[in-house]
Protein backbone atom coordinates (compact mmCIF):
# COMPACT_ATOMS: atom_id res chain seq x y z
CA UNK A 1 0.00 0.00 0.00
CA UNK A 2 1.65 3.46 0.86
CA UNK A 3 4.78 4.59 2.58
CA UNK A 4 4.69 8.04 4.25
CA UNK A 5 7.93 9.39 5.98
CA UNK A 6 7.11 11.61 9.04
CA UNK A 7 10.59 13.72 9.84
CA UNK A 8 11.66 16.93 10.65
CA UNK A 9 14.58 18.93 10.54
CA UNK A 10 15.67 20.98 14.03
CA UNK A 11 15.21 19.22 17.15
CA UNK A 12 12.83 16.54 15.43
CA UNK A 13 10.09 18.27 17.60
CA UNK A 14 7.39 15.32 18.72
CA UNK A 15 7.51 13.24 15.75
CA UNK A 16 7.27 10.11 17.55
CA UNK A 17 4.86 11.25 19.70
CA UNK A 18 3.01 12.78 15.78
CA UNK A 19 3.46 9.48 14.59
CA UNK A 20 1.96 7.08 17.28
CA UNK A 21 -1.38 9.09 17.43
CA UNK A 22 -1.53 8.57 13.95
CA UNK A 23 -0.82 5.09 13.53
CA UNK A 24 -3.59 4.98 16.06
CA UNK A 25 -6.29 6.46 14.55
CA UNK A 26 -5.60 5.26 10.95
CA UNK A 27 -8.35 4.58 9.03
CA UNK A 28 -7.09 1.41 7.98
CA UNK A 29 -4.13 -1.28 8.39
CA UNK A 30 -1.20 0.17 9.58
CA UNK A 31 1.89 -0.34 10.12
CA UNK A 32 4.32 2.07 12.32
CA UNK A 33 8.23 1.65 11.64
CA UNK A 34 10.74 3.38 14.02
CA UNK A 35 13.44 4.31 10.97
CA UNK A 36 15.57 7.18 13.19
CA UNK A 37 18.85 6.03 12.79
CA UNK A 38 19.54 8.16 16.31
CA UNK A 39 17.74 5.75 17.53
CA UNK A 40 14.19 5.06 18.58
CA UNK A 41 12.14 4.78 22.02
CA UNK A 42 9.04 3.46 21.79
CA UNK A 43 10.63 -0.19 23.48
CA UNK A 44 10.52 2.12 26.38
CA UNK A 45 7.77 4.24 25.74
CA UNK A 46 4.87 1.99 25.67
CA UNK A 47 3.67 -1.50 26.65
CA UNK A 48 3.02 -4.11 24.22
CA UNK A 49 -0.17 -5.69 23.81
CA UNK A 50 -0.41 -8.03 26.87
CA UNK A 51 0.95 -5.60 29.06
CA UNK A 52 4.70 -6.67 29.13
CA UNK A 53 7.22 -4.92 27.62
CA UNK A 54 8.29 -4.65 24.00
CA UNK A 55 11.12 -6.97 23.29
CA UNK A 56 14.34 -4.38 22.11
CA UNK A 57 15.89 -7.49 20.18
CA UNK A 58 13.06 -7.57 18.14
CA UNK A 59 12.85 -5.41 15.40
CA UNK A 60 14.75 -3.33 12.86
CA UNK A 61 18.07 -4.41 14.42
CA UNK A 62 16.61 -8.16 14.11
CA UNK A 63 15.24 -7.36 10.10
CA UNK A 64 19.00 -5.85 9.51
CA UNK A 65 20.51 -8.97 10.36
CA UNK A 66 18.49 -11.11 7.71
CA UNK A 67 18.31 -8.42 5.15
CA UNK A 68 21.96 -9.00 4.12
CA UNK A 69 20.54 -12.01 2.42
CA UNK A 70 17.68 -10.01 0.73
CA UNK A 71 14.77 -8.08 1.83
CA UNK A 72 11.36 -8.86 0.45
CA UNK A 73 8.06 -7.03 1.94
CA UNK A 74 6.85 -10.03 3.78
CA UNK A 75 9.99 -10.75 5.92
CA UNK A 76 9.00 -7.02 7.99
CA UNK A 77 6.11 -8.64 9.74
CA UNK A 78 8.09 -11.17 11.27
CA UNK A 79 9.83 -8.62 13.02
CA UNK A 80 7.22 -6.58 13.91
CA UNK A 81 5.63 -6.72 17.57
CA UNK A 82 1.86 -5.07 18.52
CA UNK A 83 1.82 -2.10 21.19
CA UNK A 84 -0.86 -1.63 23.47
CA UNK A 85 -4.34 -1.08 21.53
CA UNK A 86 -3.06 -3.08 18.92
CA UNK A 87 -1.31 -1.00 16.50
CA UNK A 88 1.72 -2.82 14.78
CA UNK A 89 5.06 -1.70 15.01
CA UNK A 90 8.40 -2.42 13.87
CA UNK A 91 10.06 -1.13 16.96
CA UNK A 92 13.66 0.95 15.91
CA UNK A 93 17.30 0.68 16.66
CA UNK A 94 18.01 1.12 20.95
CA UNK A 95 20.48 3.75 20.35
CA UNK A 96 22.78 5.95 17.41
CA UNK A 97 25.81 4.11 17.21
CA UNK A 98 23.88 0.66 15.66
CA UNK A 99 23.26 2.71 12.82
CA UNK A 100 27.07 3.26 11.71
CA UNK A 101 26.95 -0.96 10.34
CA UNK A 102 23.26 -0.56 8.90
CA UNK A 103 23.93 2.80 6.30
CA UNK A 104 23.01 -0.19 3.49
CA UNK A 105 19.62 -1.07 4.93
CA UNK A 106 17.67 2.12 4.39
CA UNK A 107 17.43 1.52 0.55
CA UNK A 108 15.93 -1.82 0.53
CA UNK A 109 13.78 -1.09 3.74
CA UNK A 110 12.13 1.51 1.60
CA UNK A 111 11.93 -0.49 -0.75
CA UNK A 112 10.09 -3.07 1.27
CA UNK A 113 7.68 -0.95 3.41
CA UNK A 114 6.54 0.54 -0.07
CA UNK A 115 5.81 -2.83 -1.29
CA UNK A 116 4.43 -3.97 1.95
CA UNK A 117 0.93 -5.76 1.16
CA UNK A 118 -2.69 -5.04 3.18
CA UNK A 119 -1.26 -1.99 5.47
CA UNK A 120 0.16 1.63 5.01
CA UNK A 121 3.18 2.34 6.84
CA UNK A 122 3.89 5.05 8.86
CA UNK A 123 7.98 5.36 8.69
CA UNK A 124 9.02 7.57 12.03
CA UNK A 125 12.21 9.10 10.41
CA UNK A 126 13.69 11.62 13.31
CA UNK A 127 15.49 14.28 12.32
CA UNK A 128 17.12 14.74 8.71
CA UNK A 129 20.46 15.56 8.13
CA UNK A 130 22.57 13.14 10.09
CA UNK A 131 22.27 10.14 8.05
CA UNK A 132 22.59 10.94 4.03
CA UNK A 133 21.56 7.05 3.13
CA UNK A 134 17.72 7.85 4.91
CA UNK A 135 17.65 9.83 1.64
CA UNK A 136 17.29 6.22 0.10
CA UNK A 137 14.46 5.72 2.31
CA UNK A 138 12.65 8.80 2.04
CA UNK A 139 12.80 8.26 -1.72
CA UNK A 140 10.56 5.58 -1.78
CA UNK A 141 7.98 7.22 0.36
CA UNK A 142 4.51 8.10 -1.74
CA UNK A 143 4.75 11.04 0.79
CA UNK A 144 6.65 13.00 3.33
CA UNK A 145 5.69 14.73 5.84
CA UNK A 146 7.83 17.23 7.62
CA UNK A 147 7.25 18.65 10.92
CA UNK A 148 7.68 21.72 12.68
CA UNK A 149 6.93 24.19 15.67
CA UNK A 150 5.81 27.58 14.49
CA UNK A 151 8.51 29.44 15.72
CA UNK A 152 10.59 31.52 13.95
CA UNK A 153 14.18 29.33 14.29
CA UNK A 154 12.37 26.05 13.45
CA UNK A 155 10.31 27.48 10.48
CA UNK A 156 13.47 28.84 9.04
CA UNK A 157 14.88 25.43 9.22
CA UNK A 158 12.11 24.65 7.56
CA UNK A 159 12.19 26.33 4.77
CA UNK A 160 15.80 25.21 4.24
CA UNK A 161 15.01 21.52 4.86
CA UNK A 162 11.96 21.48 2.12
CA UNK A 163 13.96 23.20 -0.43
CA UNK A 164 16.54 19.12 -0.10
CA UNK A 165 13.57 16.90 -0.22
CA UNK A 166 12.27 15.61 -3.41
CA UNK A 167 9.09 14.28 -4.15
CA UNK A 168 5.33 14.57 -2.62
CA UNK A 169 5.70 17.05 0.30
CA UNK A 170 3.11 17.72 3.45
CA UNK A 171 4.06 19.82 6.21
CA UNK A 172 2.26 19.88 9.78
CA UNK A 173 2.79 21.97 12.49
CA UNK A 174 2.78 21.34 16.02
CA UNK A 175 0.68 24.30 17.36
CA UNK A 176 -0.50 25.39 20.57
CA UNK A 177 -4.26 24.84 20.81
CA UNK A 178 -4.79 28.58 22.11
CA UNK A 179 -2.92 29.91 18.68
CA UNK A 180 -3.73 26.99 16.66
CA UNK A 181 -5.40 28.27 13.31
CA UNK A 182 -3.30 31.23 13.54
CA UNK A 183 -0.13 29.40 13.79
CA UNK A 184 -1.23 27.12 10.55
CA UNK A 185 -1.93 29.83 8.68
CA UNK A 186 1.50 31.51 9.04
CA UNK A 187 3.15 28.72 8.43
CA UNK A 188 1.71 28.20 5.35
CA UNK A 189 2.11 31.51 4.10
CA UNK A 190 5.82 31.43 4.89
CA UNK A 191 5.85 27.94 3.11
CA UNK A 192 3.90 29.39 0.26
CA UNK A 193 6.81 32.35 -0.39
CA UNK A 194 9.16 29.85 -0.51
CA UNK A 195 8.96 28.69 -3.93
CA UNK A 196 9.03 25.24 -2.74
CA UNK A 197 5.74 23.18 -4.24
CA UNK A 198 4.02 21.83 -1.03
CA UNK A 199 0.95 19.78 -1.29
CA UNK A 200 -0.71 21.32 1.91
CA UNK A 201 0.12 22.46 5.38
CA UNK A 202 -2.28 21.06 8.15
CA UNK A 203 -1.64 20.88 12.17
CA UNK A 204 -1.65 18.73 15.06
CA UNK A 205 -1.79 20.06 18.36
CA UNK A 206 0.57 20.36 20.72
CA UNK A 207 -1.15 18.56 23.77
CA UNK A 208 1.63 17.50 26.59
CA UNK A 209 -1.00 15.88 28.51
CA UNK A 210 -2.37 13.65 25.56
CA UNK A 211 1.04 13.10 24.72
CA UNK A 212 1.39 11.46 28.28
CA UNK A 213 -1.75 9.38 27.92
CA UNK A 214 -0.45 7.62 24.85
CA UNK A 215 2.13 6.23 27.11
CA UNK A 216 -0.12 4.17 29.08
CA UNK A 217 -3.29 2.49 29.02
CA UNK A 218 -5.39 3.78 26.03
CA UNK A 219 -9.07 4.73 25.91
CA UNK A 220 -11.46 7.06 26.72
CA UNK A 221 -9.61 10.02 28.03
CA UNK A 222 -7.01 9.73 25.21
CA UNK A 223 -9.46 9.53 22.31
CA UNK A 224 -11.28 12.84 23.73
CA UNK A 225 -7.67 14.53 23.67
CA UNK A 226 -6.49 17.17 21.80
CA UNK A 227 -4.18 15.06 20.46
CA UNK A 228 -5.83 12.35 19.22
CA UNK A 229 -8.70 14.59 17.92
CA UNK A 230 -6.54 16.37 15.77
CA UNK A 231 -4.67 13.59 14.83
CA UNK A 232 -7.77 11.83 13.96
CA UNK A 233 -8.68 14.63 11.48
CA UNK A 234 -5.05 14.66 10.04
CA UNK A 235 -4.88 10.91 9.66
CA UNK A 236 -8.24 11.09 7.72
CA UNK A 237 -6.76 13.43 5.62
CA UNK A 238 -3.63 11.70 4.77
CA UNK A 239 -5.05 8.46 4.27
CA UNK A 240 -7.49 10.12 1.45
CA UNK A 241 -4.78 11.70 -0.09
CA UNK A 242 -1.95 8.53 -0.23
CA UNK A 243 -5.01 6.18 -1.43
CA UNK A 244 -7.59 8.25 -3.25
CA UNK A 245 -11.74 6.45 -2.52
CA UNK A 246 -10.06 3.62 -0.30
CA UNK A 247 -9.80 5.64 2.94
CA UNK A 248 -13.12 4.90 5.33
CA UNK A 249 -13.91 7.26 8.11
CA UNK A 250 -12.32 7.28 11.36
CA UNK A 251 -14.52 5.70 14.14
CA UNK A 252 -14.00 6.40 18.01
CA UNK A 253 -12.12 4.48 19.80
CA UNK A 254 -12.87 2.39 23.23
CA UNK A 255 -11.20 0.74 25.72
CA UNK A 256 -10.90 -3.52 24.62
CA UNK A 257 -8.73 -5.69 26.49
CA UNK A 258 -6.79 -2.36 27.96
CA UNK A 259 -6.68 -0.55 24.55
CA UNK A 260 -7.61 1.47 22.17
CA UNK A 261 -9.78 0.37 19.56
CA UNK A 262 -12.51 1.32 16.84
CA UNK A 263 -16.16 1.03 17.72
CA UNK A 264 -17.67 -1.38 14.60
CA UNK A 265 -21.11 -0.43 13.27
Amino acid sequence: MALIALAADKGAPGVTTAATALGAVWPRPVLLAECDPSGGDLVYRLPAVDGAVLNPGRGLLSLGATARRGLHPEQVYEHTQKLVGGLDVLTGLTHGEQAAGLTWLWGPLGRALAALPNADVLADCGRLGGTPQMGDLIAEAELTLLFTRPSLDHVAHLRERLALVRGQLGVVVISDPRSYRASIDEVRRIVGASGTEVAFVAGLAYDPKGAELLRGQWGGRLDRSLLIRTARELAGRLAARVAPGRATASRPMTRARGGLTSESG
